[in-house]
């Protein structure tokens, strides 16, 4: 590879190695103008780094910081800010909802049937087990948030049926907190 082409007639020279270009200048596909174009890297106008390299500490301290007022699944209220994986978000003026995608279902036991058979053969007092039941919550609430142009959902279990009430609970208060 590293040999001139015998095929070449000399005229058209094309690659890195044979661009012709100054030692030190710029290197093949950059532009070649004095000053690079958007998206070529160029170098920064500070010093990113303290001798020996030790990164720069902050020049100031990080603005909403403070402990969480709110916390809905992945979505954090802090001071006046909403931090949620898509980005922060103001909280005035955000728009909250939920939705409730769960489901209780109410069913007999197994072991009230098997009760219901064993103390039925004793007495007819077995047939009362029959009225045994037990419930069980299933699915999930969807909170959303909107603000300042941007959206995020989350999705938060549903424990029992008073998952609901405890969600827009909290709901509320961020709604109050964004006024």
């Amino acid at each position: 590879m590293s040999e001139p082409n015998p095929y070449a007639d000399g005229e058209y020279k094309w690659g890195p190695g044979q661009q012709g270009a100054t030692p030190g200048g710029p290197a093949y596909g950059y532009p070649q103008g004095a000053t690079p174009a958007y998206g070529y890297p160029q170098t920064p106008s500070y010093q990113p780094t303290l001798p020996g390299g030790v990164p720069v500490p902050p020049q100031h301290a990080p603005t909403g910081g403070g402990a969480p007022l709110l916390s809905l699944g992945d979505i954090t209220v802090v001071g006046d800010q909403i931090i949620t994986p898509a980005g922060n978000m103001p909280l005035k003026g955000a728009v909250w909802n939920a939705m409730d995608m769960s489901r209780t279902e109410e069913k007999m036991p197994t072991v009230a049937i098997v009760l219901a058979v064993v103390f039925f053969v004793l007495c007819f007092l077995g047939l009362l087990f029959l009225l045994m039941k037990e419930k069980q919550t299933t699915g999930f609430i969807q909170v959303t948030v909107t603000s300042g142009g941007r959206h995020h959902s989350t999705m938060i279990p549903a424990t029992g049926p008073d998952t609901f009430h405890w969600v827009m609970g909290q709901l509320n208060y961020a709604r109050s907190l964004s006024m």
